[in-house]
């Protein structure tokens, strides 16, 4: 399934209830981990010390800061959409996220994605999208919720 592109706000309700799509994998390694866990000054050992979470994680292993896991969220969904003919997107909200289980450090996630609703606000569309962050091979996912973007398409 290729990118979706959408030019404008009819072809986006067009969309309404169906899957948008999906991205690629992507490797959550511990490199990722790391940089993430500076950035964020979150240097809990659960997710940055590799020995002692041998030893001590349920796990055996670091997982991912679920954080981390979110963050990934806008790159995954510029591989599933395409969005033309705006002056501008905005993050508008999340609703309902759940962590379902851990990302362990090495697997690979993906987004999926489905218009849940939209709105057409004065001019301003208003997309509600159902994700999910899923694990490869795992049966729950790491993610789930809902994302609200907001669209300022040109007239």
């Amino acid at each position: 399934m290729g990118k979706l592109i959408i030019n404008s706000y009819d072809e986006f309700a067009a969309q309404l209830g169906q899957k948008l799509g999906e991205s690629e994998w992507l490797l959550v390694d511990q490199e990722r981990i790391n940089k993430f866990a500076d950035a964020t000054l979150d240097h809990q050992w659960i997710h940055v010390d590799v020995e002692r979470a041998k030893v001590e994680s349920p796990y055996k292993s670091t997982i991912a800061h679920g954080y981390l896991t979110l963050s990934l969220l806008p790159y995954m969904w510029n591989q599933i959409i395409e969005v033309n003919n705006l002056k501008m997107m905005v993050n508008y909200g999340m609703d309902k996220m759940k962590f379902g289980q851990p990302v362990i450090t090495g697997s690979r996630v993906r987004l999926v994605t489905y218009l849940n609703n939209i709105i057409n606000l004065r001019g301003t569309c208003k997309a509600e999208i159902k994700f999910v962050i899923e694990i490869e091979n795992a049966k729950k996912p790491a993610l789930e919720g809902l994302a609200t973007f907001l669209y300022f398409f040109n007239n």
